[in-house]
């Protein structure tokens, strides 16, 4: 059987994210691209030929049926998520939400419960649990091999002086700031590892001219084990600090850089190239205590295994590879985040 896809917005995330994994995996087909924009539109039958190019979500789903189509992938800005995915939903399709999943806690609830009324699988496209850092350290948590965790320390820093996407600059309500886009990696990937949050405390800054949300943001989680998470985002960082700095009971980790896949697929590094996902800088991590350190190579990055088991999910009803509920407990954690710290500039 051959999941008859159709990627709704070809951007960054539709064209170099979505589509590439989809193209090169037999268990699918990219049947059509929904996007009004002529430049997209040509870059999407050049990347797929023969692709069914639509300009609008609604008369792709009015030409589903004929089109045979099986599974909505959603890949544009946060804003139009529920309403896109709950319409492709009730169109009777499976749908991937690219993250954040929503922008409310109410709108994941209820495209969850939409999604189990209308028996279809609901997913969220958390790519980063599977940063080749992440893998490793994920195995090296779960294995024991730093004792009980104390502190996780993750950075996503950047140096960005002008955002590039209007949406972006947007105030929080849309789904715009940082904490919705990075965020939405970083506070996931610190509840698969140390689970529920109990507490939090954040600083929500926005530091670059003119208005917008977030650009330059901490925060803080106390997780129901025991452990504690310090968070970094920012587009106004000139030295990056460590991706991963982990402190255990029994051993350290710290690695260096961010996962190369997503620069090398927008630099034109083919999804079925062994070479992604592979480090050539910062390839190994730092593990062990003072004196004793040993290097550990990190895994490589393997975004191809989300869509993998998507597949599994649609044609044996297996779990999905992201449980949705997962994403939507990180959206109802950021809405807290931003009730309870609202953005400001700082003085000066």
């Amino acid at each position: 059987m051959s999941i008859r896809t159709a990627i709704v917005g070809y951007g960054l995330g539709g064209r170099y994210f979505h589509a590439p994994f989809l193209a090169a995996d037999p268990s699918f087909t990219v049947a059509a691209v929904v996007t009004g924009d002529p430049d997209r539109a040509a870059a999407a039958r050049a990347d797929h030929p023969g692709v069914e190019v639509v300009p609008d979500l609604d008369r792709l789903l009015a030409r589903a049926g004929d089109l045979g189509l099986d599974l909505a992938v959603v890949s544009t800005p946060p804003a139009r998520h529920a309403e896109q995915a709950g319409a492709a939903l009730e169109a009777g399709l499976h749908v991937v939400v690219d993250k954040p999943v929503t922008v409310t806690g109410e709108e994941g609830r209820g495209l969850v419960a939409l999604a189990e009324r209308a028996g279809r699988v609901l997913t969220a496209y958390q790519n980063r649990r599977w940063d080749g850092d992440f893998l490793t350290l994920r195995s090296l948590v779960e294995a024991g091999g730093l004792g009980a965790v104390l502190r996780l320390e993750s950075r996503f820093e950047r140096r960005k002086p002008a955002e590039s996407k209007a949406w972006k600059a947007g105030p929080p309500g849309t789904g715009a700031g940082l904490l919705y886009d990075l965020g939405a990696h970083l506070l996931d990937q610190a509840v698969q590892l140390l689970g529920p949050v109990e507490d939090v405390y954040a600083e929500l800054l926005h530091r670059r001219a003119g208005g917008g949300s977030d650009d330059d943001t901490f925060v803080a989680l106390q997780h129901a084990g025991g452990a504690v998470s310090h968070l970094w985002m920012s587009a106004v960082v000139a030295q990056p600090g460590p991706r991963f700095r982990v402190v255990g009971s029994e051993a350290g980790f710290t690695s260096w850089g961010l996962d190369p896949t997503e620069t090398q697929l927008t630099t034109g590094t083919a999804s079925t190239d062994p070479r992604l996902g592979v480090r050539e800088e910062d390839a190994d991590a730092l593990v062990g205590v003072e004196g004793e350190e040993r290097r550990m190579p990190l895994e490589r990055g393997d975004y191809g295994a989300f869509y993998r088991g998507v597949a599994q999910a649609v044609t044996t009803g297996a779990p999905p590879p992201v449980d949705p509920r997962d994403s939507v407990a990180v959206i109802e954690l950021i809405e807290r985040i931003h009730r309870e710290f609202p953005v400001r500039r700082p003085r000066g």
